[in-house]
C-alpha cells in the first residue's frame, strides 16, 4: 500500500523560482506596520495574487460550505446538507464581482451540520451547542485577518445561518452582509424534504407502502442546493437576516443555483463596497429597532420557535436589548400571520412560492398598512426601510416574479402573501404562545397556528385533557408511536431532554410523525426539549424549568392526568397537572402533589451526552439559559467562576 510504482512521485524538487515581481512596500510600512501585516503581504503574492494589486481593500467572505463538487457539480465529496452544497457558487460570484472592483477577497469556512440528519439520533447532542461553537471559531476567523475592513456571511441552514449571524452581530464597527443560501425545489411529483422525513412511522402504521416510501424519500430534494421548501428554522432564519437588515431586499428564500440566485451574490458584493465608501458597519443596521422588525416579521410569517433561542442570540451579540417572552407575547398580539406556506396552511406551497409572490418585503408592504415596522432602520444596502418599501412597491422585479408565479404554478401571489383581512377569513391565527401552569412555572412554548383547526373549538380555544404516557428518551417515544402504545387522546411526556440532559435535542421526529399519521392530531405532546422549524400541532416545547433541573414536568408518572388550554385567539395557556387516575383536583393541589413526589425514576442525563455538551449546557445555564437565547455571557460566566473559587478556598 505505501510502495510507489510510477517513478514521477520521486522526482521530489526542493526549491521553488517564486513570485516575480516586488512588493509594493514603501519605508513607511516598513518602519510602522506589524511583522504579520507585512507577511500577510508575502503570502498574498505566494498564492498567487498580483502584486501589484495588494495594496487594495481587503474583504472576507465567510461561508459554511461543505462538500467538494466538480465544475459541473457532480459529488467528489458529500456534505452534510444541500443547504451548503452550492454555497461555492455563491461566494464565487461574489468574489470575482469584488475583485473586478478592485478588492481582495478572502474566503474561510466553517461548515456546518444537517438538523434534518440528526433527528433521532445523538448527532443531535450537538446541534444547539454547534451554533455557539460555530460563532466562536467564526469570530476568531474573522478576527485572525486583521487586514480585512469587511466581512460577508454565506449560510443557509438551522445552525449554520444563526450562528453566523451571531458572528456578524459581534463586530459593531465593521461592514457586514448576510448572503442566503436559498432553497431547494420541491419534485414535480412527490413529498416536500418535512412530510417525507415521516416514512418510517408511516409505514409502521400502514399508511403508505415501502415502494412508495423508497420512492418518495428518493425524490424529496429534487435540487442539489438550498434549505428545505418548508419555512423551518432554515427558511425562518433566511427571512429574519433579511428583515434584520443583514441580508439584501427579496434575498431570502431564493431558489439555489438559478441565475437570480447568483445575481443576489453580486449585488450582496456591492452592497457591502457600498458600505465600505459610505462608512455603515454592522452598529448602523443591527439597533432595537431592527430586533424588533425582526421579531415583527417573524410573526406575520409564522416562523419557527426555533428563532426564540435565535433572535435574542443576536441581539446579546450585537449589544442590543434582548427580547423577553413579555416582547414576544407582545409582538405576536399585534401581529397577524399573513403567509399561507409548508408546515402551516392553509394551503401548504413551498418557500420558492413565498419567494415569487415577494418575500419578505411583500409581507412588509402589508405590515406597513398597520404602522407595524420602524421603517427608520438601514438596509444591507444602505438606505432605510421606507426608501427600500417604496422601490419595491413599484419595481420591475415585484412585478415580473409575482407575474411568473401564477403563469408557471397558476397560483395567485395574493393567495400566499395576504392582508390582514384576508388571512383573518382564512382562520389565520398569530403564531406563538407562551403557556404557563404547574408544570411550566417559569413557561413553555407552542406554535399556536399551526393546531390543527379541526381540534380547536368555535371559540378559538384548544383544550385536551387526557392520561399521561412519560417517557424519558425520543428513542422510547418514537418506538411508542410506531408501535401503537400512543393513542389518540394521549399526553406524550417527553422529560430530561432539555439543555442537560441533550444539549436541548430537538424532537422534529415526533412532531412530524403526530402531523402526518392520522391519528396524531388527537395527541398532545409536552418537552422540555425543542422542535424543528417544520413541527405543527398541539406540541408544548421549552418547558422551564427543565425536568433535570427539578422541574415539575419531570415528576409525572404513565396515568396522571394533564390538562392543556391554548387560547389561539389571545394567546394564553395553561398546562397543568389535575389529576391521578379517576381522582381529579384544582391545578393548586396539583402543585402541591408534584412539589411532593420525587422525580421520575428514569429521570437522568442522556449516557450519551457529550462531554463538549455539558460544558455548553453548564456555560448556557449561567448567563440566563434558553429565555436568554443560550448564550455565553462571559462576565456572569467569570463572576459565578470567582464566586465558586472563592467559596471553594481555590
Amino acid at each position: 500500500m505505501l510502495e510507489f510504482e510510477d517513478e514521477r512521485f520521486f522526482q521530489v524538487y526542493t526549491k521553488g523560482v517564486g513570485p516575480t515581481g516586488r512588493l509594493p512596500l514603501t519605508e513607511e510600512m516598513l518602519r510602522t506596520w506589524a511583522s504579520g501585516d507585512l507577511f500577510g503581504w508575502t503570502q498574498n503574492a505566494g498564492m498567487g495574487w498580483d502584486v501589484n494589486r495588494l495594496a487594495s481593500r481587503q474583504i472576507l467572505l465567510l461561508s459554511t460550505q461543505g462538500g467538494i463538487r466538480e465544475p459541473d457539480g457532480t459529488p467528489i465529496a458529500l456534505g452534510y446538507h444541500t443547504g451548503h452544497w452550492e454555497l461555492g457558487l455563491l461566494t464565487q460570484a461574489a468574489a470575482k464581482t469584488l475583485r473586478a472592483e478592485g478588492a481582495i477577497p478572502f474566503a474561510a469556512y466553517v461548515s456546518d451540520p444537517c438538523d434534518g440528519r440528526s433527528q433521532g439520533t445523538s448527532a443531535m447532542f450537538d446541534s444547539l451547542p454547534y451554533r455557539n461553537d460555530a460563532a466562536l471559531v467564526m469570530r476568531r476567523l474573522i478576527r485572525s485577518l486583521p487586514t480585512r475592513e469587511a466581512v460577508m456571511g454565506f449560510a443557509t441552514c438551522d445552525k449554520g445561518l444563526p450562528a453566523t449571524m451571531i458572528a456578524l452581530a459581534s463586530f459593531p464597527n465593521v461592514p457586514v452582509i448576510l448572503v442566503p443560501g436559498g432553497v431547494t425545489l420541491p419534485p414535480e411529483h412527490g413529498e416536500d424534504a418535512g412530510t417525507v422525513q415521516t416514512i418510517g412511522a408511516r409505514f409502521t402504521h400502514g399508511e403508505m407502502t415501502l415502494e412508495d416510501a423508497a420512492e418518495m424519500g428518493c425524490r424529496a430534494c429534487a435540487t442539489p442546493g438550498g434549505g428545505c421548501q418548508f419555512l423551518g428554522t432554515a427558511a425562518t432564519s433566511q427571512v429574519v437576516a433579511e428583515a434584520m437588515g443583514l441580508a439584501l431586499p427579496h434575498s431570502a428564500l431564493a431558489p439555489s443555483g438559478q441565475p437570480i440566485w447568483e445575481e443576489i451574490a453580486r449585488q450582496s458584493a456591492e452592497a457591502i463596497l457600498h458600505q465600505m465608501n459610505t462608512r455603515i458597519t454592522s452598529q448602523d443596521i443591527l439597533t432595537d429597532a431592527a430586533i424588533h422588525n425582526a421579531m415583527v416579521v417573524h410573526a406575520a410569517f409564522g416562523g419557527s420557535t426555533n428563532l426564540l433561542l435565535h433572535i435574542p442570540a443576536i441581539a446579546h451579540a450585537a449589544k442590543r436589548s434582548v427580547p423577553s417572552v413579555k416582547d414576544w407575547t407582545h409582538v405576536n398580539h399585534d401581529v397577524p400571520r399573513l403567509v399561507s406556506v409548508l408546515p402551516n396552511g392553509p394551503e401548504y406551497h413551498p418557500t420558492v412560492r413565498v419567494f415569487l409572490a415577494g418575500g419578505v418585503p411583500e409581507v412588509m408592504l402589508q405590515l406597513r398598512k398597520d404602522n407595524l415596522l420602524d421603517e427608520r432602520v438601514l438596509t444591507a444596502t444602505g438606505e432605510p426601510l421606507h426608501v427600500v418599501l417604496d422601490w419595491w412597491e413599484n419595481s420591475e422585479r415585484r412585478w415580473q416574479l409575482r407575474k411568473r408565479l401564477v403563469e408557471q404554478d397558476g397560483i395567485s401571489p395574493d393567495r400566499i402573501i395576504m392582508d390582514r383581512m384576508t388571512a383573518k377569513q382564512r382562520g389565520m391565527t398569530s403564531t406563538v404562545t407562551f403557556p404557563t401552569g404547574n408544570l411550566a412555572p417559569e413557561g413553555a412554548v407552542i406554535k399556536s397556528t399551526a393546531i390543527d383547526p379541526s381540534v380547536v373549538d368555535d371559540d378559538g380555544v384548544y383544550r385536551h385533557t387526557g392520561p399521561v404516557k412519560a417517557y424519558t428518551s425520543e428513542r422510547a417515544a418514537i418506538e411508542a408511536i410506531k408501535t401503537g402504545t400512543i393513542v389518540a387522546g394521549d399526553v406524550l411526556v417527553l422529560m430530561g431532554r432539555g439543555p442537560s440532559g441533550t444539549g436541548m435535542e430537538e424532537t422534529y421526529q415526533l412532531t412530524s410523525a403526530l402531523k402526518h399519521l392520522s391519528f396524531g392530531k388527537q395527541v398532545c405532546l409536552i418537552t422540555d426539549a425543542r422542535f424543528s422549524g417544520v413541527s405543527t400541532g398541539a406540541c408544548i416545547g421549552h418547558v422551564g424549568p427543565e425536568a433535570l433541573a427539578g422541574g415539575p414536568l419531570g415528576k409525572l408518572r404513565d396515568g396522571d392526568i394533564v390538562s392543556v388550554v391554548i387560547d389561539t385567539q389571545n394567546l394564553v395557556g395553561t398546562v397543568d397537572f389535575v389529576g391521578e387516575g379517576e381522582c381529579r383536583f384544582h391545578a393548586d393541589e396539583g402543585t402541591a402533589i408534584l412539589a411532593a413526589r420525587p422525580a421520575h425514576p428514569g429521570l437522568k442525563a442522556d449516557p450519551d451526552l457529550p462531554d463538549d455538551t455539558r460544558l455548553w449546557a453548564a456555560l448556557q445555564g449561567i448567563s440566563g439559559g434558553t429565555w436568554r437565547g443560550s448564550v455565553y455571557d462571559v462576565d456572569q460566566i467569570i463572576e459565578v467562576l470567582e464566586a465558586g473559587k472563592k467559596a471553594l478556598g481555590l
